[in-house]
């Protein structure tokens, strides 16, 4: 590439980019560019696969029984998954009211009051990081050892929502604090300008604009608690048939009751699994949908 700079006319100063011939190598970059239209079209052949494949196996379970019913290990064509649905409720409630306010707060101290020259807020910062890459299972292992046997809480409805939280309160964080880092800095200036204290900007000015980035990341986050089977399979229970009542109730969820219906050696349970798969997935594209939603109905650009 050869770059001038024009000294005379309307476009002083502007420079102009033209191509010199025989130095262009315009095959690597149309290459460049189909080697990532072949790794998008790999993706979608194999996620639309998948997806096709579930849908066919789960076509005759795909009914009001799935959704009703209890499951039964006896006659799988009238067993469902309503504990599992009305346990998944119970938990992700318990887990958004544990760690949404913990999330939005830590992101708050870090982002307005922590001095980042500190060491100490400089490890938490680090940890955080850290703690979003540790596998699921560490955080089941966790919840079984500490929360279920330590601490008394036992196989509960409570058990699962701390587990959980655990695992999604790094996201949380990191989703909160991006999203008051996207507020320009002027508007603090300008509150404080005006005679606003330090907590009267970051409430009425800083969080209503920071809202739509943490909702989104908020529910995405519980999304990805929704689909985890890992940190639950060690603490939870795989065959309920009933509803929990509470935080001390026992409990059951889609993925662990998926994992029960897999292991069964009957053909019946794979197309009920399947079908149980098709009603999660279709919460979580709920879950997701509002997100997108969120962030496109009440997001700023500065």
């Amino acid at each position: 590439m050869h770059t001038r700079v024009l000294d005379e006319g309307p476009e002083a100063g502007v420079p102009e980019v033209r191509r010199l011939k025989g130095h262009a190598t315009p095959w690597r970059e149309r290459f460049f560019e189909l080697s990532l239209w072949a790794s998008l079209a790999v993706a979608v052949v194999f996620l639309g696969s998948l997806l096709v494949y579930i849908v066919v196996e789960a076509w005759p379970r795909l009914n009001l029984r799935i959704l009703t019913n209890f499951p039964d290990i006896i006659d799988p064509s009238q067993a469902g998954a309503q504990s599992a649905i009305t346990g998944t409720i119970w938990v992700i409630s318990f887990t958004g009211l544990l760690c949404l306010p913990v999330g939005i707060l830590t992101a708050i101290h870090l982002e307005e009051y922590a001095d980042t020259e500190r060491w100490w807020n400089r490890a938490i910062e680090i940890n955080i990081q850290n703690l979003a890459a540790v596998p699921s299972i560490v955080y089941g292992i966790l919840g079984l050892g500490i929360i279920s046997r330590g601490l008394g809480f036992g196989q509960t409805v409570l058990t699962a929502s701390l587990t959980l939280s655990l695992l999604v309160l790094p996201t949380v964080i990191i989703a909160a604090r991006e999203a008051i880092r996207a507020v320009p800095q002027s508007i603090r200036d300008a509150s404080l300008a005006l005679g606003a204290t330090q907590w009267q900007t970051i409430w009425r000015q800083v969080l209503p604009a920071a809202v739509p980035g943490m909702a989104t990341g908020s529910i995405l986050a519980l999304s990805r608690a929704i689909g985890e089977a890992a940190p639950l399979l060690l603490g939870g229970l795989t065959f309920i048939t009933f509803n929990p009542t509470g935080p001390d109730s026992a409990f059951t969820v889609p993925p662990i009751q998926i994992f029960n219906w897999i292991s069964q050696s009957r053909a019946e349970f794979v197309s009920l699994a399947a079908a149980a798969i098709v009603v999660l997935l279709a919460i979580l594209l709920v879950m997701n949908s509002l997100a997108i939603w969120l962030r496109n109905r009440y997001s700023h650009r500065w």
